[in-house]
């Protein structure tokens, strides 16, 4: 990236890290699980001919702070929110890729009447199907444990799951970030919130009903993604009425590093596109939706963990 603009925010007592580039109407992009905002480097100039871009590091990734948090998707899709608000952003366009699609869909809970249109990247949080890797990661493993080995677990993660989209430098700036202190605690927190053992544990169904205005929304997936399968994305389109797929039929789990260029032309066509229908969310489809493990047990209820009472008497 050149020419970029880094900045900081202090948001709720932590500090949150992004870079910006370009003039025009806004445009917010969310990275996925132990990345950053140097992602989107390869799209980001691209972009920028015709739009104001900020590339935000969530909070515990990057350069943005590492506070003591929940680190849960609701958190991240607040402060996502709060910082949009400081930044009096407003009619903005959102891309999230990964676990930053699912924040940038829980985000629309209360900013769905200020999102204009919303790009979805081998998003989380449409299905339950995810890598064996990340299941792994969501075993209860001590955050001291995890610390000393997450430079190596970024450098050598990256060479598995994307050798074609990560360069080597871009491999040893990951490590270095997730070196910083506090990084695997805040990973921790974050795989636990949205992984188990069985796959993902929430859905946008979950809560997709309560967001009082959904916005057009495009998704855009790698056919070859080991990470987070193309078959979320199809199926998506039976509940998001009006939402539309693009298929990069050479990429894995991240088609806007390794086809740039096709991946900005796609992107710059639906956010320029003058008359896009808002997506309405399909009853009938939704219904058939298989529960997650967190929306059974929230149907089982609590007893479920409840051991039985010793008769008395």
């Amino acid at each position: 990236m050149s020419l970029f603009t880094e900045r900081n925010a202090r948001i709720d007592g932590f500090d949150l890290h992004w870079v910006e580039m370009g003039t025009g109407p806004p445009v917010v992009l969310v990275h996925g699980l132990a990345d950053t905002h140097r992602t989107w480097r390869r799209v980001l100039p691209e972009l920028a001919k015709t739009r104001r871009v900020l590339a935000l590091d969530l909070p515990g990734h990057g350069m943005s702070g590492r506070p003591d948090a929940s680190y849960s998707i609701d958190w991240h899709a607040a402060a996502l929110r709060a910082w949009c608000d400081q930044l009096g952003l407003d009619g903005f366009d959102l891309i999230g890729h990964s676990y930053g699609g699912g924040v940038a869909m829980y985000a629309l809970l209360e900013h769905g009447h200020k999102v204009r249109r919303l790009g979805l990247v081998a998003a989380g949080g449409l299905g339950r199907e995810v890598s064996w890797g990340l299941r792994l990661a969501a075993l209860p493993v001590g955050p001291r444990l995890m610390q000393p080995f997450m430079k190596i677990g970024s450098a050598l993660g990256a060479q598995i799951i994307a050798r074609d989209a990560f360069t080597a430098e871009d491999r040893r700036w990951l490590a270095e970030a997730n070196a910083q202190p506090g990084s695997a605690r805040a990973f921790a927190r974050t795989v636990r919130g949205v992984i188990g053992l069985r796959g993902q544990t929430m859905h946008f169904l979950d809560h997709g009903d309560r967001i009082r205005r959904l916005p057009p929304v495009k998704l855009f997936w790698g056919e070859r993604d080991p990470i987070v399968p193309i078959a979320h994305g199809e199926h998506a389109l039976t509940f998001l009425a009006g939402a539309e797929l693009t298929r990069f039929r050479r990429s894995g789990h991240f088609p806007h590093l390794s086809q740039p260029d096709l991946f900005c032309n796609e992107v710059l066509r639906f956010l320029s596109a003058p008359d896009v229908p808002a997506v309405t969310i399909d009853g009938a489809a939704a219904a058939a939706k298989p529960a997650t493990p967190k929306a059974r047990l929230a149907t089982a209820g609590i007893r479920r963990f409840r051991r039985p009472r010793r008769k008395t008497g």
